[in-house]
């Protein structure tokens, strides 16, 4: 069985010329990949693109899909920091404006970029054990205790259950949204799916009328 190229960098930029080569060698590899695919993406096209030797760039990362995983990484805590500040801001929101912040929040976030979104979802299983799980539990964590400070506006359901089954639905529909598109959806339809998806999960989570 063919051996798994390794994805984890080789050291830590400490010093800021070292973070500038890295983050460098990171933009290259996401405009290669973003124009060509991975399988044309090398590690000296990279390394031309960033403005660095070759021997530079595995000082810091030992191949091109530890590069990819970089740029996974850092293109999905982008995704986090928004999401992060949207719970925050919808914390004291009744649910259906909470909900619906959140679904627009979570489409906004995935068309930022959205054809280096298209092409890391398709990259993932390449780029080895990522910590897309971490992201994932803290955003059921923070979507949870959203749910367990407004139990009064919601029906009785498990919250463990309710958070999976939103935060899921809610993922899914942003998610989809730049993925099956070969164009950006337009405003029109964005707000249509804003306002179905809110529908959705706004009649899951409250008492029956």
């Amino acid at each position: 069985m063919a051996r798994k190229p390794p994805t984890t960098p080789r050291k830590n930029a400490s010093q800021e010329r070292s973070r500038a080569t890295v983050d460098a060698l990171i933009e290259a590899t996401a405009r290669i990949l973003v124009k060509d695919g991975f399988e044309k993406t090398s590690t000296n096209r990279i390394a031309d693109l960033a403005g660095v030797s070759v021997g530079s760039l595995y000082q810091y990362f030992p191949s091109k899909e530890a590069l990819v995983a970089a740029v996974i990484e850092r293109h999905n805590e982008e995704i986090m920091a928004i999401v992060r500040t949207t719970l925050t801001e919808v914390a004291a929101m009744p649910i259906e404006k909470a909900v619906r912040r959140l679904v627009s929040v979570a489409i906004d976030a995935h068309r930022v970029n959205p054809k280096l979104h298209r092409v890391l979802a398709e990259q993932i299983p390449r780029a080895g054990k990522l910590d897309v799980e971490a992201s994932n539990r803290e955003v059921h964590g923070l979507v949870r205790a959203y749910f367990e400070n407004h139990r009064k506006e919601m029906r009785k359901i498990d919250l463990d259950v309710a958070t999976f089954i939103c935060v899921s639905a809610i993922e899914a529909i942003a998610h989809n949204t730049v993925l099956n598109h070969a164009e950006l959806p337009s405003e029109k339809m964005v707000r249509t799916l804003v306002n179905e998806t809110t529908r959705m999960v706004v009649g899951f989570l409250r008492p029956a009328a």
